[in-house]
């Protein structure tokens, strides 16, 4: 499908950008910027279709403004990336080319106006300044076309069941693990939509039971930064921070089937033991089949891919293995996705307030009307001018 292309914006919109200047960090996977990227800087993406993961993850950073050499929204489905960064205020400037990255240097300052990008007054690359209603219209015409990529999405799955149908009725090679996770709960995360809400909301959860905690590569850090440490850590180590490898989990890389395992390299250089699992399907899915195969009573999920626009938002062409992951695990499984949008509590922090104010007005009211009550307030104030006495004395 043709890109569709954000219109140039007027002279009123562009002002808000006008003699941006930052330091430029970029890079081509829109993830490992995020690891470096600092409040201030300008970051340079290449990504096509900004998904809502990577754009939460931008904004984290609070960056001056967002390049991105690639349209941001393709007009293949709406993904949701561009109208988060409009909304925390960070200007996008879109479709810049891809040659704007032989252009500029890391650590370069560089300055924006309108939709240019400039190295002191020299132009370097023109694109196009995205506002809200630009970005309205393209979302609108993505979902015109979504019938279609529905259709192809069905049409791929059913083609990998046909590869993939092992990952039902074979078992996997589960490795032996230090951790015991049978007879227990499994909490499985994964950096997926509104994984930060829901850990939030599974808080009491955690503190009652105290599951195996299983970070699928980037969950890792997820659960770092809400105060837990994985036992368990599954994945092809490729978005999951050095930190994370060296907290202690035990570490689980997903192979090809083939035996290949690309991330052992970087756990090699790392110095970090790891054990080797030869699969089909993603890395969730791997997880959910290792705990599950490893006798977890209950798997609880968080930030997992469960609709269409979060499987293109992966770059994922059908959803055969999650399926079929799904389909063995069962009952088992419980999808924590949407658990702080299900539930908030009703009781504000001024209803809190009024309360602990009528309480102490209770509890004055009955101090002073009852006679045991006067007593103790007079015993009470006759300390407190004894210590006022003293204190006096002192000086």
């Amino acid at each position: 499908m043709a890109s569709v292309r954000l219109p140039r914006v007027g002279r009123s919109e562009a002002d808000a950008v006008r003699g941006q200047v930052g330091t430029l960090r970029l890079d081509r996977r829109t993830k490992n910027l995020t690891k470096r990227l600092a409040p201030g800087d300008i970051a340079l993406i290449d990504h096509l279709d900004l998904d809502r993961v990577s754009a939460e993850a931008l904004v984290s950073c609070r960056p001056a403004a967002v390049l991105n050499a690639r349209p941001s929204i393709s007009g293949r489905y709406p993904n949701r990336g561009p109208e988060i960064l409009l909304a925390a205020g960070i200007p996008l400037i879109d479709d810049l080319g891809g040659d704007v990255f032989d252009l500029v240097v890391e650590g370069e300052v560089l300055r924006i106006e309108e939709g240019t990008v400039l190295r002191g007054t020299s132009a370097l690359a023109e694109g196009k300044l995205a506002n809200a209603e630009s970005v309205e219209a393209a979302l609108a015409a993505a979902r015109d076309g979504l019938s279609l990529q529905l259709k192809k999405f069905v049409a791929n799955t059913m083609e990998h069941l046909e590869r993939e149908h092992t990952v039902l009725l074979d078992p996997i090679a589960s490795p032996r693990l230090k951790v015991r996770i049978e007879g227990r709960h499994a909490l499985i995360v994964v950096r997926g939509p509104h994984y930060r809400e829901d850990i939030a909301a599974l808080r009491p959860y955690l503190r009652e039971y105290h599951p195996v905690l299983v970070g699928v590569d980037g969950g890792a850090d997820a659960l770092l930064e809400a105060g837990y440490t994985p036992h368990l850590i599954v994945g092809d180590m490729d978005s999951v921070s050095d930190k994370a490898l060296r907290c202690g989990a035990e570490l689980v890389v997903h192979a090809y089937p083939d035996g290949r395992a690309p991330g052992m390299a970087r756990l090699a250089q790392l110095g970090c033991a790891a054990v080797v699992l030869p699969a089909m399907g993603t890395s969730e899915d791997v997880a959910m089949l290792l705990v599950d195969d490893l006798g977890a009573d209950l798997i609880v999920a968080v930030g997992t891919h469960a609709n269409l626009e979060e499987f293109l938002d992966k770059g994922r062409e059908g959803m055969s293995s999650t399926f079929l992951t799904r389909l063995r695990v069962g009952s088992k499984l419980v999808d924590a996705k949407g658990v702080s949008r299900l539930y908030r509590s009703r009781i504000s922090n001024l209803q809190l307030l009024v309360l602990f104010a009528a309480a102490l007005i209770t509890m004055a009211v009955v101090v002073t009307a009852s006679p045991s009550g006067r007593a103790i307030m007079t015993s009470l104030g006759g300390r407190w001018d004894d210590l006022v006495y003293w204190f006096q004395g002192l000086f």
